[in-house]
């Protein structure tokens, strides 16, 4: 016990490490905020600097990072309704709007707030209960991965505003955009139109710049001459009573992030969408409907994709697997430092487990002294006159999708999506139910084909597993009750409830 606490406080006591994660969780908020440059990406580049470091070193840093990185992508969806990451996609829906009545002050920092809950909440179920969530997660088949990719598509109903048909056109159409590119089973081009430069696919990050940041961008040229809204910043921290209101819903969805961040391949835009529909459906009589600038639409995914980290590292320290696409990279940088991931490292080498879980805390220590400074100077950029904001974020979105790949062509079809963007939104459409589809088509497709083949290809006995499992009977019918509340059925079912009361 002793041994574990000493571990625990390393990160804590020795200035070296304090100074490395101060860095990178700082240097992770700015990472995080700018569209195109992702945490793995920043990550990744880390392992060939700390290569000769110390393993405590190097993990330092890359928690710090990872950490600060999640949280970023908030600020700028707030300010601009740009998200600087895909976990942050959702918080654009309210958080945005919440920024237009002037209120982005009130909402970075319970952002900010509700981040920090969700990290330390992710952090203590890791120490507590890793053994167990990993066991949970490796009774997932393929199939129970389907099921849920399924289950993130029927959110349509909570992200496409008034029209379900309209949503289900995006995310149908954001599902298509995800499977172009060449087939990672038959080698065969799919949807690429005879151009071989669409063979690698679309990144996911050229698609949300563009429907985002230069749609956004676009569709401001209609409030060109529109005075900026001055936005009050002289509450920023949110008071204790806030807190406390919203807190049920914050540990309801941070139970939601570190459960869908435990699961590998899963990660924070999953786990931000399914806490999104939670908030959805569990509170009743927000203040401001969703979507319009309601708190507990900032609160649900704020708290969930922050706990998706703690989540994410419990298949990663003691399976060895990846949670999310971050948690891959640092797998490569402990190999790279001689550790075997796994479920001998916690044998081999329990100092390293209990330096992370220390780590994540004082990570988010740091979040929390960092998120809530230097926000004055930071919503001042949505007081900018459109005429010099405009093409600052125009600017910024070349760079940023330049940044992914180095190419040229990637920027093309970010320009090509921001006009096509634009005309939907011309026309009422949500972007968010693409950029759903465009994440989640690849996942459904590959865990389908995986599904099939551990069946040999039976329709019949894929059909039979649905129902014979326990877990994916629980999974199947949350999706029946879900596409019955999206349909005629539940108006009549509530009304003749109404009627027998």
């Amino acid at each position: 016990m002793i041994d574990t606490f000493h571990y625990f406080l390393m990160a804590w006591v020795d200035p070296h490490l304090l100074l490395l994660t101060a860095l990178g969780t700082l240097g992770g908020i700015y990472i995080g905020a700018i569209p195109g440059l992702s945490v793995t990406m920043a990550v990744s580049i880390l392992i060939s600097f700390t290569f000769a470091w110390d393993i405590n070193d190097a993990l330092a840093l890359m928690v710090g990072i990872y950490v600060g990185g999640v949280y970023g992508g908030s600020r700028t969806a707030i300010l601009l309704n740009i998200p600087g990451a895909p976990s942050a996609v959702t918080t654009a829906f309210d958080g945005y709007p919440l920024a237009q009545r002037g209120e982005a002050g009130r909402a970075i920092g319970l952002s900010t707030v509700m981040s920090v809950i969700g990290g330390i909440l992710g952090t203590v179920v890791l120490a507590g209960t890793a053994p167990w969530l990993a066991d949970m997660a490796l009774e997932f088949a393929p199939r129970d991965y389907f099921l849920i990719a399924v289950l993130g598509l029927l959110l349509v109903s909570t992200l496409s505003g008034k029209s379900l048909a309209r949503g289900i056109f995006s995310v149908a159409l954001g599902a298509a955009i995800g499977l172009v590119g060449m087939d990672m089973v038959t080698a065969q081009p799919r949807l690429t139109m005879g151009n071989m430069q669409l063979l690698g696919g679309i990144h996911y990050v050229v698609v949300m710049i563009g429907l985002f940041g230069v749609a956004e961008a676009f569709y401001q040229l209609h409030n060109l001459n529109k005075v900026p809204i001055k936005q009050k910043v002289d509450k920023i921290i949110p008071p204790l009573k806030m807190v406390l209101k919203f807190l049920p819903l914050s540990m309801r969805s941070g139970i939601i992030g570190v459960v869908v961040g435990a699961l590998p391949g899963t990660g924070g835009d999953i786990a931000s969408l399914f806490a999104y529909d939670h908030a959805r459906r569990s509170v009743k009589n927000p203040e401001v409907p969703f979507g319009e600038g309601a708190y507990e639409g900032l609160v649900a995914p704020e708290t969930a994709n922050n706990a998706a980290v703690g989540g994410a590292y419990v298949p990663m320290l003691t399976l060895g697997m990846p949670g999310d696409a971050v948690t891959a990279v640092i797998i490569g940088a402990l190999v790279i430092h001689g550790l075997n991931p796994g479920p001998m490292l916690m044998i081999e080498t329990p100092h390293i487990f209990w330096f992370t879980v220390g780590n994540l805390v004082l990570a988010n220590v740091f979040l929390l002294i960092f998120g809530l400074t230097g926000i004055k100077i930071f919503t001042r950029v949505v007081e900018v006159p459109k005429a010099i904001l405009i093409p600052l974020i125009l600017v910024l979105c070349v760079v940023g999708t330049y940044s992914i790949n180095s190419n040229m062509t990637e920027v093309y079809w970010m320009l090509g999506f921001g006009l096509f963007g634009y005309w939907l939104k011309v026309f009422g459409f949500q972007m968010g139910p693409i950029i759903l589809g465009v994440i989640l088509g690849p996942l459904i497709d590959n865990t389908y084909r995986q599904a099939m083949s551990s069946v040999g290809d039976s329709g019949g006995q894929f059909l039979l597993d649905l129902v014979t499992n326990p877990l994916s009977l629980v999974l199947t019918s949350v999706i029946v009750l879900v596409l019955l509340g999206q349909t005629p059925a539940k108006a009549w079912f509530n009304g003749k409830l109404k009627r027998q009361a």
